[in-house]
Formats: structure tokens, C-alpha cells, sequence
């Protein structure tokens, strides 16, 4: 069974990022954080979609739903001072 931490160290290592936060414990259902350079300059579906080749196969057979939200590091900064 897939676990939020595997997917975490799939994400990590497959894309450049500085900040990744996966949740989930039911096996099937995630949420996902993730705050990368390769966002920059592409919008939400392009974002989405790359998070989802890094993936590969297990968005396909392992995980049923993966919720996420993908920044640039420039709008986590951003959403950081604003709180």
C-alpha cells in the first residue's frame, strides 16, 4: 500500500523542489503541498500535470485521488508574509 511518505520521497526525487507536504492515511486518498522552481511561468494544469509524471504509474494503479497545491517558491514567500 502506497503511504504519504512514499509519495513525498517519489515527488522529491523526481522534481526539484523546496518544499513537499503530503497527507493521507488511508491508503488511497492524498493531499499534497508542493512548492517548486519547474512551477514557474506554467499555469495550475501544467503545475498539475507535472507532479503527475513524476508520478508515473502509481497515479494510474496506487493512488485513487491526490489532491495538491502547487506554488512557485516566489508565491510561498508570498503567502508566507501574508499570514
Amino acid at each position: 500500500m502506497v503511504t504519504a511518505d512514499s509519495i513525498k520521497t517519489h515527488i522529491e526525487t523526481s522534481m526539484s523542489c523546496e518544499l513537499v507536504h503530503v497527507e493521507g492515511d488511508d491508503g488511497y486518498h492524498f493531499s499534497a503541498l508542493i512548492v517548486s522552481p519547474e512551477f514557474r511561468g506554467k499555469n495550475m494544469v501544467q503545475q498539475h500535470q507535472l507532479v503527475y509524471r513524476a508520478l508515473g504509474d502509481r497515479m494510474k494503479q496506487e493512488i485513487h485521488a491526490l489532491s495538491m497545491k502547487t506554488m512557485t517558491p516566489e508565491q510561498w514567500a508570498e503567502s508566507n508574509n501574508q499570514n
